[in-house]
């Protein structure tokens, strides 16, 4: 083989690696420390019952990924700029308040991950929560978006803790392929609750925000969309993997025991005497990287998807002097939320919920949001969707939105 056919068959190789970030950031962030708390107690509560559930989402959350990717690959805006541009200053008002609640919230949240993970090793969260918040700030602001984008890419890549915990395990694979394709329904409704939280957990909204602005960030045009599709392809793929992971470990170790779980914590420390001290810290460790990473991002989304709506600037690479709503946004909602977590006697579940709920009004809004504006062709072109796309998509549309409805009435009225 010539070198210069040996450079064209790499080529390819490397322009994927050049664009990999966005997609796999943005779904990883997802298994934040909500998520993780999640999939232990779906894993603890009911064995390997819920991983054809996690099988039957990939596609719908690939599908989701892909259209906020191709958007802002197309359009070169963000998604918060498009619906401005689209829908008006009213409903975008009324959208970015509810992202702006909802990502608070949830950060909170993260803080309240780095606090438990840290007390796991014996650390107070009087010390891990204040550090971990100036670690956040310090590389968000004070870095560029490649170097943010390679630290956030190496606190994803922690998660394949999880991927050794599921070997140390040693479940029966045979039973788990068959959980993946045989659908199993516990009659009850703390089974149902579940399901629909396993749902609201694998697509946020927050996520099509992030993306999407990573992707306008990063600089990804409608050209490199065909390598860049793949990344957020993957990502979507390896977040619900690393999600059937914490499943099949909890399932395997706990479920059998009859152990129930609270929390991310809880599994972990329920594992040590069944699985060994290395389970425990595997879990630990996953646990600490998910809620730093969430704990970074999400208030990025919500200093992003406000600035991109009325028109400020904003960017990772942007000075204080250039970008000032932006980086004041992100630093006080950073500052607020670990604050919060210090407060003693905080009702922590009464934030989730608050969260939950915000998420459940925000979630049709901007899925009904994204068909129109990707099915705009003064907007899109020639890459709006085609017909299939469109059957698939509104297909996972519509049940997304029926299970987000299901959810906020048990959350309301806690059932479950």
């Amino acid at each position: 083989m010539t070198p210069a056919a040996d450079t064209k068959k790499r080529l390819p190789l490397f322009a994927i690696l050049a664009l990999i970030g966005p997609g796999i950031i943005s779904a990883s962030a997802g298994n934040d420390a909500g998520g993780i708390s999640t999939y232990s107690e779906a894993g603890a509560r009911y064995g390997y019952s819920m991983l054809w559930m996690m099988l039957a989402m990939t596609p719908a959350f690939m599908i989701v990924q892909e259209m906020a990717g191709r958007m802002g690959a197309v359009t070169g805006k963000g998604f918060a700029a498009l619906i401005r541009e689209r829908f008006g200053v009213r409903l975008t008002f009324g959208a970015m308040l509810m992202l702006l609640g909802s990502t608070a919230a949830t950060t909170i949240a993260e803080f309240a991950g780095v606090a438990a993970a840290m007390e796991l090793f014996g650390v107070s969260r009087y010390i891990s929560v204040p550090i971990a918040a100036l670690i956040v700030w310090m590389l968000v602001v004070r870095g560029s978006y490649t170097r943010v984008e390679k630290v956030l890419l190496a606190l994803s890549s922690v998660f394949i803790a999880y991927i050794v915990a599921v070997f140390l395990a040693r479940p029966d694979w045979g039973e788990v392929g068959r959980a993946f394709v045989v659908p199993s329904i516990v009659p009850d409704r703390s089974f149902i609750a579940l399901s629909i939280g396993l749902t609201g957990t694998t697509i946020a909204p927050w996520m099509q925000f992030l993306l999407q602005s990573n992707i306008v960030d990063k600089g990804t045009t409608v050209r490199e969309w065909r390598l860049a599709r793949w990344d957020v392809m993957l990502g979507a793929v390896a977040a619900n993997l690393i999600a059937c992971a914490i499943i099949i470990t909890t399932g395997t170790i706990l479920h059998p025991a009859g152990i129930q779980i609270a929390g991310a914590e809880d599994a972990a420390r329920a594992l040590a005497p069944l699985a060994g001290p290395y389970a425990e810290m595997l879990f630990s460790v996953g646990l600490l990287s998910a809620s730093l990473l969430a704990a970074a991002v999400l208030p990025l989304t919500s200093a992003y998807a406000i600035c991109e709506a009325f028109g400020w600037e904003s960017g990772l690479d942007r000075e204080w002097s250039e970008a000032p709503v932006f980086n004041g946004l992100y630093t006080v909602i950073i500052v607020a939320s670990a604050a919060t977590i210090l407060i003693p006697g905080l009702d922590l579940i009464a934030i989730m919920l608050v969260s939950q709920v915000v998420n459940g009004i925000l979630l049709p809004f901007l899925l009904i949001f994204m068909m129109i504006i990707i099915n705009d062709r003064t907007i899109m072109g020639r890459h709006v969707n085609s017909r299939l796309n469109n059957m698939l998509a509104w297909a996972t549309i519509v049940i997304v939105i029926a299970l987000t409805a299901i959810l906020m009435v048990m959350t309301i009225l806690n059932i479950g």
